[in-house]
């Protein structure tokens, strides 16, 4: 490290010992929370939910945040920008960072993301090439629809898509029972 790495991290260890001093929780997004403990000043909880990055267009918004919630209260930790992302933080980074660390992405179609460029394409190509790196059979990149729009050529061949419409609570234990297969599965070869 150097010595501006050793001065960031000095800063950063400060200013999760003050908060604890405070009484506050430190949650440390991808490893797992710091909670105040009066006998020890402090506990560590790993992050032992699975995490999934939930990836679509501002438009989508109100429906990405009630798929969102719905995922944190199924027990997962819902990756979503505009509530992980930190005023001052290098975004674009930060969501390579937040894919390549997540454990499963949702890329949201719908009739406003299939045509837009921009970042919501860009998201859905980085998490295709942190997919290569993984085996052939591992479930990651879960695609679904919000409306009846149509699936990019290139998701639609190689990746079956779960809809959230017409009935948005059955598209939804489908995701939910996906990830849940794919995590006993995972575990069993661990």
């Amino acid at each position: 490290m150097t010595n501006g790495d050793w001065a960031s991290a000095a800063h950063v260890a400060r200013v999760v010992r003050q908060c604890l001093e405070e009484g506050k929780t430190v949650v440390i997004d991808g490893l797992g929370a710091f909670h105040p403990d009066g006998k020890r000043g402090y506990r560590f909880v790993a992050r032992t939910v699975p995490k999934v990055f939930v990836a679509y267009v501002q438009e989508d918004a109100a429906a990405v945040d009630r798929l969102c919630d719905q995922l944190e209260e199924s027990g997962f930790d819902a990756w979503l920008d505009h509530r992980k992302l930190l005023p001052g933080q290098n975004w674009p980074r930060a969501i390579e960072s937040a894919i390549e660390t997540t454990d499963f992405f949702l890329a949201c179609f719908s009739h406003n993301s299939v045509t837009r460029k921009g970042g919501f394409h860009a998201e859905i190509r980085y998490a295709l090439d942190c997919a290569r790196q993984l085996p052939m059979d591992e479930v990651f990149l879960i695609p679904l629809r919000l409306d009846d729009c149509p699936v990019p050529a290139r998701i639609r061949r190689e990746l079956q898509y779960v809809d959230l419409f017409p009935d948005w609570r059955r598209g939804f234990q489908r995701i939910v029972a996906i990830i849940q297969r794919e995590l006993r599965k995972r575990s069993r070869a661990a």
